[in-house]
């Protein structure tokens, strides 16, 4: 435990591509071994830089309403780890945040990962998330996220819930009626079982 909670200490005052960030680094993460569930998202905004808390935001109302949580458990670490592929704010660009540094991935993510021991679901939320975790799926989200039985029960795919996407999911209805309940009924499994 030691181990981990040093790990966790290098990487909340990493500074490492601190020249690239519009707002300064703040690695925002949220990690305990125990944790039978991973959300492995894309890079805090703005908001959630400045709380210093992960998806404190309209995103995070939603991804909490699409897993049947209360805020209660998804800010228990040893329920709920927060892994962004980026864990600093990145700025912003012509059409909404810019993509993840990659510095993160490559110098963290391993280490991270590995030190989740009891993990039983991973929620892949986004492009860059989904390139990583499931490297041989499809390059558009809207295929990997319907074909999420391919990767269940232990990896769901998901689109960001930020409210940009509230066309996408308007188009997709199956979504919400589909793989929303599925979704719900795994992380009550998940929890209870830990």
């Amino acid at each position: 435990m030691a181990s981990f909670a040093s790990l966790l200490a290098r990487v909340r005052s990493c500074t490492l591509c601190a020249d690239h960030l519009p707002l300064g680094p703040r690695p925002v993460v949220q990690l305990h071994p125990d944790a039978p569930i991973l959300i492995a998202g894309q890079a805090p905004g703005r908001k959630v830089h400045v709380s210093g808390v992960p998806f404190d935001d309209a995103s995070g109302d939603r991804l909490r309403d699409w897993m049947g949580v209360t805020r209660e458990i998804f800010y228990d670490p040893r329920r709920v780890a927060v892994l962004p592929m980026g864990f600093c704010f990145p700025g912003t660009g012509p059409s909404g945040d810019l993509p993840p540094r990659l510095e993160c991935a490559e110098e963290w993510r391993e280490s991270l990962l590995a030190q989740l021991r009891r993990l039983k679901l991973t929620l892949v939320i986004g492009q860059y998330a989904i390139a990583y975790h499931l490297p041989k799926a499809d390059k558009s989200v809207t295929n990997t996220v319907a074909a999420w039985r391919e990767h269940w029960p232990a990896v769901v795919p998901l689109p960001h819930p930020s409210p940009r996407n509230n066309i996408w999911l308007k188009r997709n209805a199956w979504f919400e009626h589909d793989l929303i309940p599925k979704l719900q009924a795994r992380v009550k499994t998940v929890l209870a079982a830990r």
